[in-house]
Parts: C-alpha cells; structure tokens; sequence
C-alpha cells in the first residue's frame, strides 16, 4: 500500500491508503512432477542391452555342450535371432547348446516376444515412471488401441492371455512327448516348443536343424502348433476385442482388416503352396492327400511370421520360394510378436488402393473411413521397409554365391523376422552375418519406431501450400 494524498477536516488530517494490489502473499508451490517423454530410441536401447546381455551369456562355456567358449559372432546372432523372435540361427539349437544356453535363449525370446507388444509401457513401469497422457498416445498407437485409458490393466491382461495360451500348448505337447521321452525332457521340450510357436520365434529343440520334418505326418503336433502361431501372431487387442464383442458387425475396424486379410493370406496361401508343391517328391508330394493339405495349411500360417517348417524350404520350386516371399513380408498384425509390414498396414493400402480404383473420393473399409495420417505412416513404413529388403539382399549377394533367389528369400526372412531359411544360414560369411543381425533388429524394431517417430512429430499445419497437379501413369 502506498499513501494518498491527505484530506483536511476541520482541525485533523486524515490520510486515506490507497490499495494497489490486492494479491495475497502464498506460499511457493512445490514443483511439478512431469512425465516421462516416451523416446523410441528408448525401446531400440533396451532391446539393445537385452541382445548385449544375452550375447555374452551365450559365450560362455556353460552355456555350450562341448564346455568351451561358442565366438562372440555365433553368440550375438542367436541372442539377436531370440530376441527378436526370428529363428534363424548358425548352429542347431538342440545340439550345440546346454540345457542352460536353451534355458537362455527361451528366456530372451519370451522377453523379446513379450516385450515387444508392450515394451514402451514395460519400460516405462520397470522404472517406476508415471505414464502421461502423450505417453498412452503413443502407446495406443503402436499397439492399435482406440483408448488411452487402462495401460497397466491391458498389460496385466496381456501376460495373463499369454500364459494361458502357452500353457495349454505346452499340455499338448506334453501328451505327445510323454510316450517316448523321460517326464521333464517331455514337460522341457513342449514348454519350449509352446512358447517359441505362440511367439513366433521358430526355435526347436528337435536337432539336425530338422525343425517339425518328423512330425508332418502328425496333424495334432502340426494343427497345435499353427493355432499357437496365429494366436501369437493376431494381437492380443484382436482376440479381446473378438470375445468382447462376439459378433463381427460390432469388431472395431482394425480388428476386422486383421481378421480378413489374416484369413485371407492363410487360405490363399494353403492353395498357392498346396497347387505348386503337390506332386514335389521333395515336399509334399512324398505325403498322403489329407497330410499334403495339412502341411500346406502349416507352412502357410508359419511362413508369415515364424521359422518352423515340416518339409524342407530349400527343396520348393523358385515360384513357390517367392510366394513365400510375400508372405514373409507382409507378416503378421500390428501389436503381436509376429514382423513385416504388418497385416493392419496391407489391409489399409489394399482397401485405399480398392476405393481409389472404383472412384472413392475418401478411402474407407466396412462402413468406415480411414485417417488420412494413418494411410501416410502404412505407406512410410511400406517404401522403408522396401527399402531395407532390397539394401540387404544388394549387400549379400555381393558377400556371398549362393543364388540371388535364395539371398533374397534370407533377406526377407530376416527382416520378417520369421525364421524360413533354405540352407543357407550357417554357410554365411562373416559378413553376411553381421548384415542379418542387421537386418533381424530392423525389422523388428523398425516399424514401431518409425511409427512412434512418426507420432512424435505430428503436429498441426500452420500454413498450406498452394496446390498442383503431377502427372500419374
């Protein structure tokens, strides 16, 4: 307060205060705690140090049958190869490696398969951190969520659905097992099996680098496996939304795309692979009518997201190998433990491309339109991954002569994170290892962090630019 001027009344002066502010002294406010700002690059360190961790416990003479050290190289290429839930691998994993250096690969890809659907709000709980609202958008965004809300509900969700399902394929496995091997081998190889299968990371304990060829005449061992496959390889946000809501009309819109393209790459790739390799005595043609449909059916559901096989890959036809091709690279649904491009991002281009065809002025599917910022990130991610297939199969073919054919089918195997191979993995060069493991971690990682990238910088346009046309066709 300051004093104003002084006013006269008879004999006495009164001076009248003048207020000039009213504000009440409080007291400093605490600071805030912010949220943690979701980095991508945060997902791509951990699984970095997962890889790292696993590389040098696989080194270690323990973790061998023979007792010696395994070279750092074979180590890194099957930590990167768990991991990231591909498959591949240099040495058989029955064979080469001790009960404890299997004991560390079905660690890492549990964790590398688990990890991936829910790794940036994993990360971000392990440290105790508070999931603001950019956080749950991006989240939701990498994992196709049409809410913000319940993150740490969906994960509990998630590891619960998880165990189930590999809980009961491992019971299955185990009732085959159990005949012919001792009670826990029995219980350790079809917990083995169930995990990889419903991860899509392909590893077996079968040996020879043989896979499931011995059980192709096994409908139970093969139908088992494949149901685990595609449950893995849909999105646990696929099948909640599936038995929420029980009928198809009332499915969300991504789960419906994943559904029909899923449906739709399964069966047409029963027949493609069922019509080229029928009367191959070297595949299926050495098998009964029924069993050639069944193993047709399996190779289809495991060549777009996991590495098991019941015949041998490296015995197809060219055709056949580049079918399968397209369907590693497409993989399997946003979310899940499969790669590739993602069903979700094909459905969306396919049914852009459809509407665009026919005269649609706004592309849309099942009564529904699609964001336009969604259209955009499905064809970054497609040109990019292009991209990252044709830099790999350019490096190896020029390390090493083996067939452009069979280079490229390894290529796309590594980036789809699916496991397939023709033969051609422990024969690889020094450095035709080193560009797979590159090309394993990029395509694993590389969508999601493309994505969450993309998501970051999206903002509102402050300004258009004036338009003009381009030339097309």
């Amino acid at each position: 307060m300051e004093e104003a001027p002084s006013r006269r009344t008879g004999d006495r002066v009164f001076r009248v205060p003048r207020v000039t502010s009213w504000r009440v002294p409080t007291a400093p406010t605490p600071p805030r705690k912010t949220a943690t700002v979701l980095s991508p690059m945060l997902i791509v360190y951990g699984f970095l140090a997962l890889i790292l961790a696993g590389t040098m416990l696989l080194s270690l003479p323990v973790s061998n049958k023979t007792g010696e050290f395994t070279p750092v190289l074979t180590a890194l290429f099957t930590s990167t190869s768990a991991v990231c839930v591909t498959g591949l691998v240099v040495v058989d994993t029955g064979t080469y490696w001790s009960s404890f250096g299997q004991a560390i690969i079905f660690s890492l890809f549990q964790i590398g398969g688990f990890g991936f659907m829910t790794s940036a709000t994993l990360l971000l709980l392990a440290f105790g951190h508070r999931i603001g609202l950019r956080e749950r958008i991006l989240i939701s965004e990498s994992l196709s969520l049409q809410k913000l809300g319940g993150v740490v509900q969906l994960v509990r969700k998630m590891a619960l659905f998880t165990i189930i399902a590999e809980g009961l394929g491992a019971l299955i496995f185990f009732l085959r097992f159990w005949p012919e091997l001792p009670p826990l081998a029995a219980l350790w190889k079809a917990t083995f099996h169930s995990v990889s299968a419903f991860n899509n990371a392909g590893f077996d304990l079968f040996g020879d680098f043989r896979s499931l060829i011995d059980f192709q005449n096994d409908p139970i061992m093969l139908l088992a496996t494949a149901l685990l496959i595609v449950l893995g390889g849909i999105s646990f946000i696929v099948v909640a939304n599936v038995m929420t809501e029980r009928r198809f009309s009332r499915f969300s819109l991504d789960t419906k795309i994943v559904l029909v393209t899923s449906a739709t790459l399964l069966a047409l790739g029963t027949i493609v692979i069922l019509a080229t390799e029928f009367a191959n005595p070297d595949t299926l043609g050495v098998m009964s009518y029924p069993m050639r449909v069944v193993n047709a059916f399996f190779q289809s559901a495991t060549s777009r997201t996991t590495g098991f096989s019941s015949f041998d890959t490296g015995a197809m036809a060219n055709y056949s190998l580049f079918f399968i091709i397209m369907l590693m690279f497409i993989g399997g649904a946003a979310g899940s433990t499969a790669g590739g491009i993602k069903v979700n991002s094909l459905g969306l281009l396919a049914a852009t491309v459809w509407s665009s065809v026919t005269g649609k002025q706004y592309a849309g599917a099942f009564g529904k339109e699609f964001r336009e910022d969604q259209m955009y990130r499905a064809l970054a991610i497609l040109m990019v991954s292009l991209g990252l297939v044709a830099t790999t199969a350019l490096i190896l073919s020029s390390t090493e002569h083996m067939g452009f054919m069979r280079v490229l089918f390894e290529s796309v195997s590594a980036f789809g994170t699916v496991g397939l191979s023709t033969g051609i993995t422990p024969d690889l060069s020094v450095g035709g290892e080193l560009v797979i493991i590159f090309a394993m971690f990029a395509g694993r990682l590389g969508p999601l962090t493309l994505v969450l990238q993309l998501v970051q910088r999206q903002h509102a346009a402050r300004y258009r630019f004036p338009e003009e046309q381009v030339r097309i066709g």
